[in-house]
C-alpha cells in the first residue's frame, strides 16, 4: 500500500518570528506544523529567565501568538504540532498548554519530550574544552547547558497519541524528522530516508528563507508583505517537494531551495544529527511547476556515538550605543568622537579604581554627510558599562558639531558559548517524564565518505562577477562562517571553483582577520560550500560587528571577479 505524502509546514523560524505563517498553514490544510524557536543565544536568554523565575524559561509566543489563538482550528483539522518552544523548561510550557486546552474544552493530548538539560551535570564537564576553539569550560555563570536530541523521541510521543509535542533543545530538523519517522515507519537503519527527512526539516525550519526570503535575486520576489510559509510534501522514500500556500507571496525555485539547503552548513557530506549522518553532495533539485521544487538524492550514513551539546554563560557586561553624526566630514567627526568617548570612559574607570575596558569597538554605519557610530565596550563590572552608557548623551553638547541624540543605548550581559560532545548513552531522553530508550545504532566512519572531484577548470572565458554566475547565501555557526555558492547554470561551476580559492577569498574579505577556508563540492546541485573557520571571533553572541549573524558576507561577495 502506497502511503500518502505527509505535508509539513514551517510556522516559525526563531524566537519572535512573524504571526502570519500559522494562519497560512491552517488555510493550506497541512498535516503537521513545526515551530523552531531555539538558537544558542535564545538558550542563554531563556536560562537567565528561568534563574530569575523557575516557572519561566520558554518563549511566550507559542501560547500567546503562534499556536494558542488557533487551538480550536488545530483540533478541528486534526493537525499535529511539533515545537521546541519548551526551551529550558518544556514541562512548564506543556502544563500551561494543557491548562489552556482544558479551559477551551478541547480534546488535544499534549506530550513533553525532555532529558536534554545538562545543568545538573556541570561538574562532569570541568575539564571539557570547546570542540572548535579549545576554550575551557566556564567555571561559573552558566545559564544553560543542553544536549541536542533527535527525531525518535518525537516519533514515539506521536505513536502514543500526542497531538502536540513540546520539546526542549533538539536538532531543528528533528521537528520534521520525528513526524516522518512516525508516519512512514522508518527505522534507525533507514539512513537514506532519515537523511532525506532531515533535509526536508532543514529546508522548512527557517521559514520563508526557502520561499524567497533573503534570496540573491530579490528583485524577482514579489509579495514580501505576505510571503508564503514553507511546506514540504514528504514521501516514504525520503524525497520531498518544497512549495508554499496558494495565493501567498514569495518564490520557490531551485535557487531559493539550494540557498537554504546550504545555509549554516559546514561539511555538506558530514552533516551530523543524532539519528543519521547526512551527505547533501548527491542531492538534486528540479523545478516541477510554479513554486514547486523536487528534492531528492540525499545520502545517509550511520550516526556518531555522540551528541552535540552547548552551554551558555554570562561573561561580564557589554554597553552599546548608536550616535548619529550629520554634516560635512561626518565620518572623521565620528571617529574622533568615538575615541574621545572611549577615553572619557577610561578616565572615569581610573577615578573609580576600576580595570581597563576588556574590549572597545566603533563601527561607522553609512557614509558621506550622514553616519551613525555604533559604539561598544565590554567590562567585568556592570557599573563601568552603566557609566559609559550615561556619558553617550554628553556628546551632543561637548563634542562634534552635527551630533544628534544617541539611541539604542543598552547595558546587557555578555553571553558566551561553548560547544562539546557527550556520549549518547549518558543522555536520557524522556517522554512525559518516562525514560525513552533512544536507538543505539551508530557506526559513522569518515572513510565512508567519497569526496567528489572538483570540476575541471576551463581556461579563458569572459571576466564576470559572482552575481552573474551564481546564487549565494551566508550564515554562521560558532566562529565559522559559511557561504553557499550555487551555479546558475552547470557550465558556470568550473569557473566558480577555479576563482574561489582561499587566497582570493581572504584577499576579498581582509577585515575578517585570519581565517581558514575549505571549499566543498556538491555536484548534485552544481554548488560549492565555502567554510571560513575562525572568521567570526566570539560567534553570534560575543561578536561586536555590525552583522554578527554573518548574513552580509555573501552579499559582499557578489562583485567577486570570476573568469
Amino acid at each position: 500500500m502506497v502511503q500518502a505524502a505527509l505535508r509539513i509546514g514551517g510556522g516559525s523560524a526563531f524566537f519572535i518570528d512573524s504571526a502570519m505563517a500559522v494562519p497560512q498553514l491552517l488555510g493550506a490544510g497541512v498535516d503537521v506544523i513545526i515551530l523552531d524557536y531555539l538558537a544558542e543565544g535564545a538558550m542563554g536568554l531563556l536560562g537567565r529567565m528561568k534563574q530569575a523565575d523557575p516557572a519561566s524559561g520558554f518563549p511566550s509566543d507559542f501560547l500567546d501568538v503562534h499556536i494558542g489563538p488557533f487551538l480550536p482550528q488545530i483540533a478541528a483539522q486534526g493537525i499535529k504540532v511539533i515545537s521546541n518552544a519548551g526551551g529550558v523548561n518544556p514541562e512548564a510550557l506543556a502544563e500551561a498548554l494543557r491548562a489552556k486546552v482544558a479551559a477551551l474544552g478541547l480534546a488535544l493530548k499534549i506530550s513533553c519530550v525532555d532529558g536534554d538539560d545538562l545543568m545538573h551535570r556541570l561538574p562532569d564537564f570541568a575539564e571539557t574544552r570547546d570542540m572548535f576553539t579549545g576554550a575551557p569550560f566556564p567555571q561559573s555563570g552558566v545559564t544553560s547547558a543542553n544536549a541536542y536530541l533527535g527525531g525518535f523521541p518525537i516519533a514515539e510521543a506521536l505513536a502514543r497519541g500526542a497531538d502536540i509535542v513540546i520539546t526542549g533543545r533538539g536538532v531543528d530538523s528533528a521537528l520534521a524528522l520525528g513526524p516522518l519517522i512516525h508516519h512512514f515507519g522508518w527505522g534507525p537503519g533507514d539512513f537514506a530516508q532519515l537523511a532525506g527527512g532531515t533535509l526536508a526539516g532543514h529546508l522548512v525550519e527557517c521559514g520563508p528563507q526557502v520561499t524567497g526570503g533573503t534570496f540573491t535575486d530579490w528583485r524577482d520576489v514579489e509579495g514580501w508583505e505576505n510571503i508564503g510559509a514553507p511546506i514540504a510534501e514528504c514521501h516514504a522514500d525520503g524525497t520531498c517537494l518544497i512549495t508554499k500556500p496558494e495565493g501567498t507571496g514569495g518564490l520557490v525555485s531551485v535557487g531559493t531551495v539550494a540557498e537554504q539547503m546550504l545555509y549554516e552548513v559546514g561539511d555538506p557530506q558530514a552533516y551530523f544529527v543524532p539519528d543519521v549522518t547526512c551527505d547533501f553532495s548527491t542531492v538534486t533539485l528540479e523545478q516541477t511547476g510554479a513554486h514547486r521544487v523536487l528534492v531528492k538524492g540525499a545520502t545517509g550514513y550511520p550516526p556518531t556515538p555522540t551528541l552535540k551539546a552547548c552551554a551558555t554563560w554570562d561573561d561580564g557586561w557589554r554597553g552599546i550605543a548608536y550616535q548619529p553624526i550629520i554634516g560635512k566630514d561626518a565620518p572623521a567627526k565620528a571617529a574622533k568622537q568615538a575615541e574621545a568617548l572611549f577615553e572619557r570612559g577610561r578616565l572615569m574607570l581610573r577615578g573609580r579604581n576600576l580595570a581597563e575596558w576588556r574590549r572597545t569597538e566603533c563601527v561607522t554605519i553609512g557614509g558621506g554627510e550622514e553616519v551613525v557610530s555604533k559604539l561598544v565596550v565590554e567590562h567585568d563590572d556592570v557599573l563601568a558599562v552603566q557609566m559609559f552608557a550615561r556619558e553617550q548623551f554628553a556628546a551632543i553638547s561637548a563634542m562634534a558639531p552635527g551630533t544628534s541624540v544617541s539611541f539604542g543605548v543598552q547595558v546587557q550581559p555578555c553571553m558566551s558559548l561553548i560547544c562539546f560532545l557527550v556520549p549518547k548513552q549518558e543522555v536520557r531522553a524522556r517522554i512525559d517524564g518516562a525514560v525513552f530508550a533512544m536507538p543505539d545504532v551508530v557506526g559513522f566512519d569518515p572513510a565512508m565518505l567519497v569526496r567528489p572531484p572538483a570540476p575541471a577548470a576551463v581556461p579563458g572565458g569572459e571576466a564576470r562577477i559572482l552575481e552573474d554566475l551564481a546564487f549565494a547565501r551566508s550564515g554562521e555557526k560558532g566562529e565559522t562562517i559559511n557561504i553557499g555558492v550555487i551555479a546558475r547554470k552547470p557550465e558556470h561551476l568550473p569557473a566558480l571553483r577555479a576563482a574561489l580559492t582561499e587566497t582570493m577569498i581572504k584577499a576579498w574579505l581582509p577585515d575578517l582577520g585570519d581565517f581558514r577556508v575549505t571549499v566543498y563540492d556538491l555536484p548534485g546541485c552544481h554548488a560549492l560550500n565555502l567554510v571560513l573557520e575562525g572568521a567570526l571571533p566570539g560567534g553570534l553572541n560575543a561578536s561586536q560587528r555590525l552583522d554578527p549573524a554573518a548574513k552580509s558576507i555573501a552579499q559582499r561577495m557578489m562583485r567577486f571577479p570570476v573568469g
